[in-house]
């Protein structure tokens, strides 16, 4: 899903025109993540109304119990959405990441390098800021992570509202992002807020999803065995200490996302991804969203929010620490690689794109109530901090992107104009020469037409000065 670094003359492009499998492959995911994406912007906003208007029942709800108590799942609405929902995205997420890594670009090492370094260094720059922020003003140093994640579809939600259209190099890019930024995301969850481990719980969850790999290595299949199979292995891993959504990240890594028949359409990892990136765009996020948006906000809240270290930070790291970060990660590691940025784009576009990256809400969410699970006054305070930093951040990268809006929008153009109708753009049959001589016929065509009109009965002009 990244855009590709391709070699001409000894140079490396950046952002440069992605393969015709990429760029079909970068559609069809953007599709249901922009849709995803308005789904999960509705459920915040009806979590803030929700909240703001009417809290009792707000609170009532997402804090209503039910699962089996026996089994260590009598949890709260609020926890299965968070620990269980979050499961099916982090399953999705484990899957573009196995592709990018043996079928997609980040499985060249050159490639990868750049959008790798970019991510990181947006990971690592909002931490430093957060840190600061609060070494500075006394702070709890717990929510260091907060600002770190990138909230895909929430980005591309904006990029639907404002209109723009990005070139798909740079959709690309954004989309790569947030891959490398879910990985390590993960890694953080994992290693910084795992609680005291149960090791026969833990045992039992390495011992299901070595179950889950031996039938996919046999490919042994239906539906019917691996559902209940991969809810077993939540439900250990969960009961393991280890956050639960670690589990679909696992089961995703496993799956086989490269083709190995000659006769296969996709692989199938792409296939389960293509099934189930839906129910995780479309439903798991959005429910998230609906109970882990919902704080109370005020104005004494919201001047919290910029007086507090600990929201400041959280702030400061996705408006500036997101952009900074993403843009001098991606520049330095164009100046050492050597990398050209491709001809049609310009610095100001990746540090525009970088300040989109600034809207982290699905995963900043979930951290900010693992880091300050003790403070619950704390964590929704974080939590405003979290949408008041996504939507500074949107509105900036938004004015950003509009002023080149219209360039992008003829760099789009060009990429999907299809005059020869073949289904394929012509931009990537240049080389092709049956696309020449379909375009020729199709101009004789023309021409043709055009004589015929030029032509009236008699031999007269249709101005009637004389023969045709």
């Amino acid at each position: 899903m990244s855009a590709p670094i391709r070699s001409t003359d000894n140079q490396r492009k950046f952002l440069g025109r992605l393969s015709l499998p990429e760029r079909n492959f970068v559609a069809e995911a953007l599709r249901a993540e922009t849709v995803g994406g308005m789904l999960l912007l509705v459920a915040a906003v009806t979590a803030l109304i929700w909240a703001n208007t009417a809290g009792g029942s707000y609170d009532s709800v997402r804090g209503f119990h039910l699962g089996p108590a026996s089994l260590g799942l009598d949890l709260s609405i609020q926890h299965w959405a968070a620990d269980g929902l979050l499961a099916v995205f982090f399953f999705v997420a484990g899957i573009e990441l196995k592709r990018e890594l043996v079928a997609g670009d980040l499985r060249d090492p050159k490639a990868a390098a750049l959008p790798v370094v970019a991510a990181l260094c947006g990971m690592a720059v909002p931490a430093l800021v957060y840190v600061l922020t609060n070494t500075l003003g006394g702070g709890s140093l717990d929510g260091w992570a907060v600002p770190t994640a990138t909230d895909i579809a929430f980005a591309l939600a904006v990029l639907a509202v404002i209109g723009t259209s990005l070139p798909s190099a740079l959709r690309a890019f954004l989309l790569t992002l947030a891959v490398v930024d879910d990985l390590f995301a993960i890694l953080i969850i994992a290693v910084f807020f795992t609680s005291d481990l149960n090791f026969a719980a833990l045992g039992g969850a390495v011992l299901g999803l070595a179950v889950f790999w031996l039938l996919l290595r046999k490919r042994v299949r239906g539906w019917y065995i691996y559902v209940p199979l991969a809810l077993a292995i939540w439900g250990l891993m969960y009961n393991s200490g280890i956050h639960a959504t670690i589990a679909g990240v696992a089961m995703g890594l496993m799956l086989r996302c490269h083709k190995e028949d000659p006769g296969e359409e996709h692989s199938p990892g792409e296939h389960i991804e293509h099934l189930v990136r839906p129910l995780s765009a479309g439903l798991a996020v959005p429910l998230f969203a609906l109970f882990s948006a919902g704080v109370v906000v005020s104005g004494g809240a919201l001047g919290d929010v910029f007086t507090q270290p600990e929201t400041l930070g959280v702030v400061l790291g996705l408006v500036i620490g997101k952009a900074v970060g993403i843009f001098g990660g991606t520049w330095l590691a164009a100046r050492f690689t050597k990398a050209e940025l491709n001809d049609d784009l310009a610095w100001p576009d990746v540090f525009a794109v970088a300040s989109l990256a600034g809207i982290g809400f699905t995963v900043s969410l979930l951290i900010g109530e693992l880091a300050f699970t003790e403070d619950p006054l704390l964590t929704d305070e974080i939590k405003a901090a979290v949408l008041a930093g996504s939507l500074i951040a949107a509105v900036f990268s938004g004015i950003l992107l509009k002023v080149r809006n219209a360039k992008y929008r003829k760099l789009w153009e060009d990429e999907e104009r299809d005059d020869d109708l073949s289904g394929v753009p012509d931009i990537y049959e240049m080389d092709d020469p049956a696309y020449h001589l379909r375009m020729a016929a199709i101009y004789e065509k023309k021409a043709a037409e055009h004589r015929r009109l030029a032509e009236v009965p008699g031999g007269e002009r249709e101005d009637g000065n004389g023969p045709a």
